[in-house]
């Protein structure tokens, strides 16, 4: 909500077509969608003028070589869910390699919910390790390599009624334990809530629906639904967090 943006697209092209046109790792990040993750990190961490304190994350459409080196500029963190099996130490390698070398730092149970949203539990064994991370081949001119650490949680066994857990994150910030590691992950949770709100702003607000004569119009009146999704949203999570909670004044 710190960095929101109205946009359209010229010509409305799905990846897989724009793909067999264009190599998208030759083009600047300036001329794509993506650098919308960018402008995010940048406009948002300046309006909450602590930059030290600030944790962006992201899932795997953010996972951007550019953004990590963005954040490593104005000082802010990231904790981004990865898409990408990048080249690591010194190249003869990636970052799949040098996981599988390490072994499993713990386990962590959750709750989880299957196909048929009936309750389930998971267990997670989790590793981490920090990795000397280098940028993709066509970049690596403009970009220098990062000392990143990379998280991976994964199922033991296979579920019966659900796809296997499989979570890798990348982030700047230290993990040096077990703990640490979960917290990233809880941390990572915490991104599904975004979900919850753009169901509010969608199916509550019914905000696609909206037919309106000009684009400033409609601008306006989803600029109106987001505060009022917000304020749903808010007061969804505080009666899960705090049912018998009262407001006084």
């Amino acid at each position: 909500m710190a960095a929101v943006k109205f946009w359209t697209r010229k010509k409305f092209k799905g990846k897989a077509a724009l793909k067999k046109k264009i190599n998208p790792t030759r083009i600047p990040i300036e001329k794509k969608e993506s650098v919308r993750w960018l402008e995010n990190l940048k406009q948002s961490t300046q309006l909450l003028d602590h930059p030290g304190r600030c944790i962006h994350i992201g899932d795997r459409e953010s996972d951007i070589y550019d953004l990590f080196c963005a954040a490593q500029e104005i000082g802010t963190h990231f904790l981004i869910r990865t898409c990408f099996d990048r080249l690591a130490g010194d190249g003869d390698h990636t970052i799949a390699d040098a996981m599988d070398e390490v072994a499993v730092k713990g386990l962590h149970r959750i709750e989880v919910r299957d196909s048929n949203a009936d309750p389930d539990q998971a267990i997670l064994e989790i590793r981490y390790r920090k990795i000397r991370v280098l940028p993709p081949i066509g970049k690596q001119k403009r970009y220098p390599a990062l000392t990143l650490t990379e998280i991976h949680a994964e199922e033991r066994g296979t579920p019966k009624n659900r796809k296997k857990i499989d979570w890798k994150l990348i982030t700047d910030l230290p993990v040096g334990s077990r703990t640490d590691g979960i917290e990233k992950l809880e941390w990572n949770a915490l991104r599904w809530k975004i979900e919850v709100f753009h169901k509010i702003l969608k199916s509550g607000c019914k905000a696609e629906e909206s037919k309106l004569r000009t684009a400033q119009r409609l601008t306006n009146l989803i600029s109106l639904f987001c505060i009022l999704s917000w304020r749903v949203f808010w007061m969804t999570m505080l009666n899960r967090s705090a049912p018998i909670a009262r407001q006084s004044g």
